[in-house]
């Protein structure tokens, strides 16, 4: 799980990897014979039964960074991954971290160019508020809207759903089954995890080999897969 990529010194929110940090993460994840693909390419080959060599990649938020930096890297090795976009927030900033540096988000042109070079775009939700405080109305509407209008731009289906800050309980999950998404992305485990509820580890400008394995290895112990 990853957010932006960019140099940056203000990151309260430990969002932020360097490129230069990425890039060797990726260089990681390739000396240990893994390959980053997206969670569409993921969870295919583990319902064929061929994903023990595959390491899902996914990039909250869906910041201008994802196609100046994060692309190119992964195109350089053979790499995919997923962006979840913000779709009533393309081409602004991010709104909801008022007390973290302001960061742009791919504009329109952008997201449709992520996913033509490769790249699987999920929906963040429409406006990225927290689902569990919404009524009924508001949960649904941030869970449709966010899919239609990036199916919209893309003139393709959006299959992916990832739940801002996390925040996903049952009936946020049953929305997202419900609203014909074909799976959802949370954070941690919880009694809920499963495809609509898939947990994730956190990546960050601290993460070298030494870590990273420790992270892999915790999460195939905690997780499964």
């Amino acid at each position: 799980m990853y957010h932006s990529v960019e140099k940056c010194d203000d990151d309260p929110f430990q969002i932020t990897v360097s490129p230069d940090r990425f890039d060797r993460q990726l260089r990681w994840l390739a000396r240990c014979g893994l390959t980053g693909v997206s969670m569409r390419e993921l969870l295919r080959a583990h319902a064929e039964g061929d994903a023990g060599r595959l390491v899902g990649l996914t990039f909250d938020d869906g910041y201008a960074d994802f196609l100046g930096e994060v692309v190119p890297a992964l195109l350089e090795r053979g790499f995919t991954a997923t962006v979840f976009v913000v779709s009533d927030l393309i081409g602004e900033h991010n709104a909801w971290d008022a007390a973290g540096p302001r960061k742009r988000l791919m504009d329109a042109d952008g997201v449709r160019r992520a996913a033509r070079q490769g790249m699987e775009v999920g929906s963040h939700s429409a406006g990225h508020r927290s689902l569990t405080g919404l009524s009924e109305a508001d949960l649904w509407h941030e869970v449709t809207a966010g899919k239609a209008a990036l199916e919209n731009l893309l003139g393709e289906p959006v299959s992916g759903y990832c739940y801002p800050y996390g925040h996903a309980g049952a009936r946020e999950v049953d929305a997202v089954r419900r609203a014909g998404y074909g799976y959802g992305c949370a954070i941690w485990k919880s009694e809920l995890s499963g495809r609509y509820a898939l947990p994730r580890t956190y990546v960050g400008e601290r993460d070298g080999a030494l870590r990273l394995r420790a992270k892999r290895m915790r999460h195939r112990v905690r997780w499964g897969w």
